[in-house]
């Protein structure tokens, strides 16, 4: 439908960007407008761990069929000129899962605001409090091996947990219930990015437990408040989070008793946390902020337009003479 819509104004546009959808049709559209990708990771990721935590061959039935579109963004994103990725990790992954020659890969990492993600120190920490973003329950984010580490702590200490996301009926559900955690969690949606930086402040950690990332945007806007941030090695969580007991500590990915050892060591050193909360904050002001990223993206965008075969297209449809 992009593509119909675009073909008719190629006039009006010097550039699309396309973010991850890899639709066929972006393929016609190049050849009409020049066009830039972004891929976050390959999706191949998402299918292999959803299917590894598939307790069925009903519910690998399903999860083979959704994700049935993950040839056609391999077979686009190998043909298009210029792709633009979040991390060194994702172009290694995005070459070995998706086929695409590292020389059409550029690094443009996201970015956060540090005047908005910023430390309030008038703001009082909750002793025991941790944090974490869930934006949906699927196995990629590994939000159960938090929850199975919460409850081991809970044998030998007050912890509560803050969920930065909507209660949605499904395993995290069933496995909070099962635990017995509902009195210890709290869910919270629907907030701004103010309300989002007071909720980092209340917490002593902050916690990224994920199974696999391409980037991460919830581990650096946490760490841009200046919380001590637990996370695991999933993905490109390495390349981001730094050092393990300089800029975040870290741990193995899909292992709740490491996760719970690694909380444990947070909550039991508050100068070990004031340490590497004050660390992480400033190689996050150092290496990702939007002003970074866009100076960056624009960067790509004045390399693809100059490309001989964009400037053909440009003088096509009237946008340069």
């Amino acid at each position: 439908r992009v593509k119909r819509h675009l073909s008719k104004r190629t006039g009006e546009f010097d550039l699309v960007h396309d973010n991850q959808c890899l639709g066929y049709g972006i393929l016609g559209l190049e050849k009409l407008i020049p066009t830039i990708v972004t891929l976050h990771h390959p999706i191949t990721r998402d299918r292999a761990l959803e299917m590894e935590h598939s307790p069925n061959w009903y519910k690998k039935f399903g999860v083979s069929r959704f994700y049935s579109f993950v040839k056609m963004q391999g077979r686009v994103a190998s043909r298009m000129p210029r792709i633009v990725v979040v991390s060194e990790n994702s172009i290694k992954d995005i070459h070995a899962d998706m086929g695409v020659s590292y020389d059409r890969m550029r690094l443009v990492p996201v970015g956060v605001d540090p005047d908005l993600f910023k430390p309030l120190p008038t703001v009082q920490r909750i002793p025991g409090r941790l944090i974490t973003t869930a934006s949906a329950d699927v196995a990629l984010k590994g939000l159960s091996y938090l929850l199975e580490a919460v409850a081991k702590l809970r044998t030998e200490r007050d912890v509560t947990l803050t969920i930065i996301g909507k209660p949605k009926p499904g395993k995290s559900m069933d496995l909070i219930d099962k635990l017995g955690l509902a009195p210890h969690i709290q869910f919270i949606s629907d907030v701004t990015d103010e309300r989002i930086v007071e909720l980092y402040a209340q917490a002593e950690l902050a916690v990224v437990p994920s199974l696999y990332e391409g980037f991460s945007l919830p581990a650096i806007e946490a760490m841009c408040t200046g919380i001590c941030l637990v996370a695991t090695d999933g993905g490109a969580l390495p390349e981001v989070t730094g050092i393990d007991g300089d800029t975040v500590l870290g741990c193995k990915a899909g292992d709740a008793d490491g996760l719970a050892a690694t909380i444990r060591r947070g909550l039991d050193d508050p100068e070990l946390r004031a340490r590497v909360g004050l660390n992480g904050r400033q190689r996050v002001v150092e290496r990702w902020t939007w002003r970074k990223c866009a100076e960056q993206t624009v960067e790509q965008y004045r390399q693809v337009l100059a490309m001989p075969a964009n400037q053909e297209k440009l003088l096509r449809n009237g946008r340069v003479k």
